[in-house]
């Protein structure tokens, strides 16, 4: 009897067990996948696209430090992939905030990973040292097959410091060997025309993009020689100095596909000293024939004597950003002669009201859909009319709270309820930062 209740006891307890091995077992293969897992099986045991996955998350000083944990996590920090966009940062400790790419690092993507470069950039700071190591950096990348290239200078002057023959050099290194340049950010360089002539010779058939404000080397010559041949440009940046009305004729030919984005950079630093060129009305309109979709960016650092040559005709910018005071003069003839105005940024104007200039801009540029306001002044009934009369077109407003002054009709409560109404959104003006 006793041994007949102990065998019961046994298979009653048998499917107790049983499910408890089970359960184990499953949690065992479930957790395969889990964190216990990982520290039994090793984590140089992860799949290799897992590994790569990681490595795309992280910052090159962690996934450099994480390539010393085992042999396969090193050669997945090699793989081509990673190396296909990188940021060299070159400063001086002394000087600078930014921390500089190791130089064994560089090194070794000089040795193992030029070839595999193709969106790259330069970040240096003010200094011509940190400047030089990038053009030392670039006459070295001789296996290259870089399609973007960008050297950003977090302050001036870096590389202007750097001889012209040093830094052409240089450059003309990556313009010969990558053959698929299209996109180039050269600006505040002492990039010259035979460097350019030496781009378009090699990539002038995927050249789409050229950004090269402030180049003072660069003659109306060498801009052309890049109109001419770069059938596929899209985007051109360039000071105003070099644009012309042959320029303008020859991005207008018939052999070239359609200019989406032309910025122009109007710049003085000596007030009086420059004097600015006209450019005539019917080379505008022959870009604009030519190329009807053509955003038309114009930057304006001007003292307001020197806006004589601007606006006097008909003009085609779309995008206007003044970053300076400009006068009220300057606004009215804005508002009667730039039809195709999308958007309009004004640092400052002074203390005489903008009311008559905003009906202006509002009545005539019909395409106006942002506006951006700093240091001047508009009555509250002024604005609530500017805003009216565009509605919901604008769809882009940072106005200053400062720069609205209230009236006899209007304060600024009933101003942002008013402007609301109109926006068909809730709006309010922007406020002065207080730290």
């Amino acid at each position: 009897m006793k041994r007949a209740r102990q065998k019961v006891a046994v298979e009653n307890e048998a499917p107790q067990t049983s499910q408890k091995i089970k359960k184990k077992r499953t949690c065992s293969q479930g957790a395969t996948f889990g964190e216990a897992s990982l520290q039994d099986l090793g984590w140089g045991s992860l799949p290799h696209h897992v590994i790569l996955r990681i490595f795309q998350f992280l910052p090159l000083v962690d996934r450099a430090r994480a390539s010393s944990v085992c042999r396969r996590w090193n050669e997945t920090f090699h793989v081509p992939e990673l190396w296909r966009r990188f940021e060299f940062e070159l400063s001086q400790p002394a000087t600078s905030y930014l921390k500089s790419t190791h130089p064994d690092l560089i090194q070794q993507i000089i040795k193992r990973h030029a070839d595999h470069l193709q969106y790259v950039s330069f970040k240096v700071d003010s200094s011509t040292e940190s400047a030089e190591a990038a053009c030392d950096i670039l006459s070295q990348l001789v296996n290259c097959s870089i399609k973007t290239l960008g050297l950003i200078s977090t302050a001036k002057p870096s590389f202007m410091n750097v001889s012209k023959a040093h830094f052409a050099s240089a450059l003309t290194v990556v313009f010969v060997n990558s053959k698929s340049l299209s996109s180039i950010k050269i600006d505040d360089t002492p990039v010259d025309d035979p460097s350019l002539k030496v781009l378009v010779a090699n990539n002038s058939d995927t050249l789409k993009l050229l950004k090269m404000s402030s180049c003072p080397y660069v003659s109306p010559a060498g801009i052309l020689c890049v109109a001419d041949q770069c059938h596929g440009l899209k985007e051109l940046a360039l000071n105003y100095y070099i644009l012309s009305d042959e320029l303008l004729l020859a991005l207008s030919s018939e052999k070239h596909v359609d200019l989406e984005h032309l910025r122009i950079d109007v710049v003085s630093e000596n007030p009086g000293q420059v004097e600015f060129h006209t450019i005539k009305k019917q080379s505008w309109d022959a870009l604009v024939k030519h190329s009807p979709k053509v955003n038309i960016v114009m930057y304006f650092f001007l003292y307001e004597e020197e806006f004589d040559a601007f606006f006097r005709e008909e003009t085609p910018v779309t995008h206007l950003y003044f970053g300076r005071a400009v006068s009220k003069a300057m606004l009215g003839r804005i508002g009667m002669n730039c039809p195709r105005l999308i958007e309009l940024v004004v640092c400052a104007n002074g203390l005489q009201p903008l009311d008559d200039e905003l009906m202006q801009i509002a009545e005539r540029c019909k395409n106006l859909t942002a506006m951006g306001l700093g240091e001047c002044e508009v009555t509250c009934r002024g604005f609530i009319e500017f805003v009216k009369m565009c509605g919901g077109r604008l769809t882009q407003l940072s106005i200053m709270e400062e720069v609205l002054i209230p009236d006899n009709d209007y304060n600024l409560d009933q101003l942002h309820s008013e402007v609301s109404k109109h926006l068909g959104r809730m709006w309010f003006p922007d406020m002065m930062p207080t730290w």
